[in-house]
């Protein structure tokens, strides 16, 4: 089991520096959305199931939704911007 927490706490470094240098927004945002989920198996791990629940629900939900909103309407004023 200590070897899957160390994956786990390995992978989310990776995740929360890999945010940080992609270019790609849409991949930036599922690299967000996947950060969210590992840490709703960490905070499930250390038996807090109200935490998981509401990472779960908001952080990998919610501000996923969110994201993926924003950056359709930014492609969107760009691509009305190209029309003109």
């Amino acid at each position: 089991m200590e070897v899957f927490e160390l994956l786990l706490l390995l992978s989310l470094v990776v995740c929360a520096v890999s945010v940080a240098v992609i270019r790609d927004l849409l991949a930036s945002i599922i690299v967000f959305m996947s950060y969210s989920l590992i840490m709703c198996i960490i905070w499930i791990l250390l038996q807090s199931p109200d935490l998981a629940i509401t990472e779960a629900a908001v952080g990998a939900g919610v501000t996923s939704v969110l994201f993926f909103v924003t950056l359709k309407k930014i492609h969107a004023i760009r691509k009305e911007d190209r029309d003109e």
